[in-house]
């Protein structure tokens, strides 16, 4: 590692932490059904909250001209909706704190010339990453506020996987600079992780399937969908592909089915690993999968036993960000840097 390199990677990890945080309060803005109490984005006059009474009754009462309040929380007061306004005013002020925390050190990073090229371009992309994500996530929004009150599944999929692979490739451009001169490689175990990570990013995806159809409310139960394998409310619906990115309960058991994918491969990774004679950092990567794979599997179940209470269900969340991470590491520890 470059001691003039050193700020640019605390810049870095930062900014990871901060995506983190940022789908941190997502998941508690959508399991408390906050996310459409914030009807209009205003980039800059958007970063003030209600201040006084009259500003909160305007606020409030705009509101009220959209499907969630008329259809839903019809008989909510001033009080409850400064709760779920709370939640959603965080992520957004969030959002623009992380833009901030990007573009400025960025612009003094290219005027003192820390940047190489190549870290010139990947921080653009960075940027670009960053702002798409912002788009996507009034994109999102709006699908909530035409005629149901829920925001589509698949666009609240697309924000959230985007999130992910904002927080991945930064970590990958972090990586690269922590470990310069890194020589080892394992082309098997390389691909193995690549493949982890597609199989990753599909039960993310999942995921974001089952928080935005509530699908975690129904079965919860064990290895069973109640007294069954496959309940017949699975394949219910027709035509048969739509029980699986439309239906409650196909979704919910392509995400609990394809768990143990996820879980299966790992314990292929490792028991592949260990052919070989591997460095540290090596076996760091193949135990951070083990360890992270097992916990998140028995905190998804808990999670849906209990009926996805709000404090299991970010838990969970957080478990598929360390999962994630844990994947990118191992692809950057197995590949081989030309």
């Amino acid at each position: 590692m470059k001691r003039e390199d050193i700020s640019v990677i605390i810049w870095l990890i930062a900014g990871c932490l901060l995506v983190f945080m940022m789908v941190i309060v997502g998941g508690i803005t959508r399991l408390t059904d906050s996310g459409l109490s914030m009807v209009d984005w205003n980039l800059f006059s958007g970063a003030i909250p209600p201040i006084n009474q009259a500003e909160w009754i305007e606020t409030f009462n705009q509101y009220k001209q959209y499907p969630e309040y008329q259809k839903q929380n019809f008989m909510f007061t001033l009080s409850e909706f400064k709760t779920i306004f709370f939640w959603e005013y965080i992520h957004r002020i969030l959002g623009r704190f992380i833009g901030i925390v990007f573009i400025v050190p960025f612009i003094y990073f290219l005027i003192k010339k820390r940047l190489s090229k190549s870290l010139i371009i990947e921080c653009s992309i960075l940027l670009f990453m960053g702002g798409t994500q912002g788009a996507i996530g009034w994109w999102m929004v709006k699908s909530g506020l035409v005629n149901n009150p829920d925001v589509s599944h698949f666009r609240l999929a697309t924000h959230l996987i985007t999130a992910f692979l904002t927080f991945s490739y930064t970590f990958w451009v972090a990586l690269k600079l922590i470990y310069p001169s890194k020589k080892s490689y394992n082309t098997s175990l390389y691909n193995s992780s690549i493949m982890l990570m597609l199989v990753v990013i599909i039960q993310i995806i999942y995921g974001a399937f089952v928080a935005g159809l509530d699908a975690g409310k129904v079965y919860n139960s064990w290895p069973k969908m109640h007294d069954k394998w496959i309940a017949e409310s699975v394949y219910a619906m027709e035509p048969f592909w739509s029980n699986f990115i439309n239906g409650i309960a196909g979704v919910q058991f392509v995400h609990r089915t394809f768990a143990f994918v996820v879980v299966g491969l790992i314990i292929y990774i490792y028991y592949q690993s260990k052919k070989y004679t591997l460095l540290k950092t090596e076996n760091i990567a193949i135990n951070l999968l083990i360890v992270t794979v097992f916990f998140q599997m028995i905190l998804g179940i808990i999670t849906l036993v209990m009926g996805v209470p709000l404090w299991l269900g970010v838990l969970h969340q957080v478990g598929a960000f360390i999962l994630l991470a844990s994947t990118v590491f191992s692809i950057f520890i197995f590949k081989k840097i030309n």
